[in-house]
This record gives C-alpha cells, structure tokens and sequence, in this order.
C-alpha cells in the first residue's frame, strides 16, 4: 500500500531547515495572493545562500548597525519604512510594530509592478494591523526624477529626510541618496549597490533583523536626543561592512573544516 503523502505542506519542527523552509512557504503563499512577484521567489532564494554564509544568525556587526538604524529614524523628522512584496510577505506584523514605535509611516513601493499587488500587500499591512499605508493611490503618487524603474513612484518617501529599504534593489537606493536622502538598508548582500551606499547597512535576514530592532526601539525610544546622536556618530557604516565580510570569510573557513570532519566520521 503506498503511503498518503502529506497534501498541506506542513513542515516537521524537528526538520533542520524548518525556519528556512517555514519562510519559504510564506513567500509561495504571498506569490499566490499577488503580494510577491515572480522574480521575489528568486531573490529570496539569492538572499537564503548570503544567509548560510552567514550562519543563519544574527551577529554583533549587524547588531550594530541596528541600533544606529533605531537611532536614525527616531531622529529622523520623516522617516518612512519603504515595503515591497517579499517583506510584506515575511514580516508584516514586525513592520506594523516598528513603524508605530519609531513613528515611521509605511509605503508601498514596488519594483515589479501587477494589477492588484498593490491591494494584495495593502490587505496584508492592514490585517497586521496597520492603520497608516503610503503608496497606495495613484493620484497621490509623484515621481522621482532620474529614476527609471516602477519604484520611481512615490509618495512621502520624495518628501522624507530617511528612508529604510529593506530587500531593497540598488537603483533606488542610489538615487535617493543623490537627492540628498539618508537611507538604511536590509541586505543579506553586504556588497551590493544597496548595502554600499546606504548610510547604514543592517547585513541580517530580515526575519531576525525586525524582532531585534523592535527589542532596540523599545529600549532606545526613552534616550535624550544628545544620547541617540552620539550612538549615530559612533558609526562607520564602511567600517562595520568590512567588519561584515570579515566574519564571512571566518565562518566559511570553519565550515571548510566541520563538513569534512563529518565526511569522514
């Protein structure tokens, strides 16, 4: 007799790569309901292989930079969180928190744009509890010159002094940055044209980076402005991607070893 195999998908908690296979399945869901595009599924994946050199953990460079990004946007005069398919998909509830902590609106922007991912996304926010979304009128949107891609529309992010761009594409970022923005970045990629010029560069999955922050935010949210601009100062965002890549080529020597210690045992 042939085994039933299992039909929803569920994943066993004892499966080593549960939480990578748990948020992978969250992704499918969000490509099926319109929040992510197509092309979100492969950059997910891109981000999952940056993640294994990593250790799949949040390390102190990246924490780091969170608390300088806590600090950035509770200085900040109009910060938004910029959000696109894949972090709706991932971490709404997380986004909701953050932004109500810091006082930073949220907006949808997209790279891929399709009829109805904007609706789709705005529902997802919403049913996590957001009450204040950007980005979703087309008659309340301008665009951004010297911009060629969809996320050239925008709303308050052209008049924001911060902008946060997690799984964030360089074009923007790069732009933004010319018209004077200051912008923090969530990528797995501590060498993309995102994380280079963002002024702060968070190197972290975004479903470690968020819970971590909110931690940050609650306890930095009761600092005086003086104490919050000199955790800002005391920044080098080059420094710490340096940093960064230091700690990849460590643990990439040390796996070298472990996996063929387990070859052999």
């Amino acid at each position: 007799m042939k085994e039933k195999r299992n039909q929803n998908h569920s994943i066993p908690k004892d499966h080593p790569r549960y939480k990578s296979l748990k948020y992978r399945h969250k992704i499918i869901e969000g490509m099926k309901n319109l929040a992510v595009a197509e092309a979100g599924l492969i950059a997910h994946g891109r981000g999952e292989c940056f993640d294994y050199i990593l250790g799949e953990r949040t390390n102190e460079t990246a924490k780091k930079a969170m608390k300088a990004a806590v600090a950035a946007l509770l200085l900040a005069k109009s910060p938004i969180i910029s959000v696109n398919g894949n972090t709706a998909a991932l971490v709404p509830k997380e986004l909701v928190e953050l932004s109500e902590i810091v006082n930073a609106p949220l907006e949808i922007n997209l790279f891929y744009y399709k009829e109805g991912r904007i609706e789709a996304i705005k529902k997802i926010l919403e049913e996590a509890g957001a009450t204040d979304i950007r980005g979703t009128l087309k008659e309340k949107l301008v665009e951004i010159e010297g911009l060629e891609s969809n996320r050239r529309f925008v709303q308050s992010i052209i008049d924001a002094d911060l902008v946060m761009v997690p799984l964030e594409d360089g074009d923007r970022t790069e732009t933004l940055k010319k018209r004077g923005k200051n912008v923090i970045a969530v990528d797995l990629n501590p060498i993309s044209r995102t994380a280079i010029w963002a002024d702060i560069t968070i190197v972290d999955n975004i479903i470690r980076t968020l819970p971590e922050m909110i931690k940050i935010a609650k306890d930095l949210k009761s600092l005086e402005k003086e104490q919050l601009i000199t955790i800002l100062n005391n920044f080098d965002n080059k420094k710490n991607i340096i940093d960064t890549l230091e700690l990849i080529k460590e643990y990439i020597e040390a796996q070298k070893e472990n996996a063929f210690k387990i070859l052999k045992s």
